[in-house]
C-alpha cells in the first residue's frame, strides 16, 4: 500500500466493516466527508465495501486485521497511517459472537470470544491512541458494546461479559486520555437487523422474532444505518462534549 501524505481531511479507521453495522458505518462516515480505512479478518471480504466507498468518491484504505494477534494490530494501523495519513476517529465493531449454555462453555470458546472482543479492542485502541498522542491531534473512539453488556440472558454469559468489559473500559480510557483530547465512548444496540447469515436466519422463525420484539416496548428491531448515524454523531463536533458515556439504541428494551 503506497504512503500518501494526509489532505487535511479528517480519516477515519472502522474495523469489521465487511457488512451489518460496520458497513453502515463506513458508508456514513464517507458521506460525512471522512477518508475511511476498513478492516476484515479476509481482505476479499471487503470488496463490496471499497467498491461502495469508492463510488461515494471518498479514499480507501481496506486492510487485513486479526484482533487476536498483536502483530495483525500493529500492522494494520500501520498501514492504514501510511495510506491515509491520520487516523482521527476509531470505531471499534469488529468482534465474535457465542451463543452457549455457560456450564458448557469451553476455554477455547471463551478465549476467543474474550481475545477478540476485549483484549483485541483495547490493543486496537491503544494503538490509534498512540498515533494521535504523537500527532498532538484530538481524537475520538467508539466502541459498539451490546445491551448484553447492561443486562443479562442465558446463553449469552461469555459475549456479554465481554461487552461489559468493553463499557467500563470506555469509562476507564475517556477519563485517561481526556488531557490529549481524545474522547472514548461507546454504543450498545439492542437486537440489530445486520443482513447477517446468522442473524437473518434466527430472525427468520415467526415465534422466536415476536418474542424477541415482545421484549422490545417499541416493537421493533434498531438497523444496522441507525447504529452509524449514532456513531456518526459521536464523532462529530456536536459531540464534543461527551466522553465516557455508552448510547443505548434498545427500542426501550433496558427501560425495564
Amino acid at each position: 500500500m503506497p504512503e500518501q501524505k494526509s489532505t487535511g481531511r479528517r480519516a477515519a479507521f472502522v474495523t469489521g466493516a465487511s457488512y451489518g453495522i460496520g458497513e453502515a458505518t463506513a458508508l456514513a462516515l464517507a458521506r460525512d466527508g471522512f477518508d475511511v480505512a476498513v478492516s476484515a479478518t479476509r481482505l476479499e471480504n471487503l470488496s463490496t465495501v471499497v467498491t461502495k466507498l469508492e463510488a461515494i468518491g471518498t479514499r480507501v484504505a481496506p486492510v487485513a486485521l486479526d484482533l487476536r494477534a498483536q502483530s495483525s494490530i500493529e500492522q494494520a494501523t500501520a498501514q492504514v497511517i501510511s495510506a491515509l495519513g491520520r487516523v482521527d476517529v476509531l470505531v471499534n465493531n469488529a468482534g465474535v459472537t457465542l451463543r452457549r449454555l455457560a456450564l458448557e462453555i469451553t476455554a477455547a470458546e471463551w478465549d476467543a470470544v474474550i481475545q477478540t472482543n476485549l483484549t483485541g479492542t483495547f490493543f486496537m485502541t491503544q494503538q490509534v491512541a498512540r498515533h494521535l498522542v504523537e500527532s498532538g491531534r484530538p481524537g475520538c473512539v467508539i466502541n459498539i458494546a451490546s445491551t448484553h453488556g447492561l443486562v443479562g440472558l442465558a446463553t449469552r454469559s461469555a459475549y456479554g461479559i465481554s461487552k461489559a468489559a468493553i463499557i467500563h473500559m470506555t469509562r476507564m480510557l475517556a477519563i485517561e486520555w481526556a488531557d490529549h483530547g481524545i474522547r472514548v465512548n461507546a454504543i450498545a444496540p439492542g437486537r440489530v437487523e445486520t443482513g447477517s447469515p446468522a442473524r437473518a436466519a434466527s430472525l427468520a422463525d415467526p415465534k422466536y422474532r415476536e418474542a424477541m420484539l415482545n421484549r422490545v416496548p417499541l416493537h421493533r428491531f434498531c438497523t444496522s444505518e441507525e447504529v452509524a448515524g449514532a456513531a456518526c454523531y459521536l464523532a462529530s463536533p456536536l459531540a464534543a462534549t461527551i466522553t465516557g458515556q455508552t448510547l443505548i439504541l434498545d427500542g426501550g428494551l433496558t427501560s425495564y
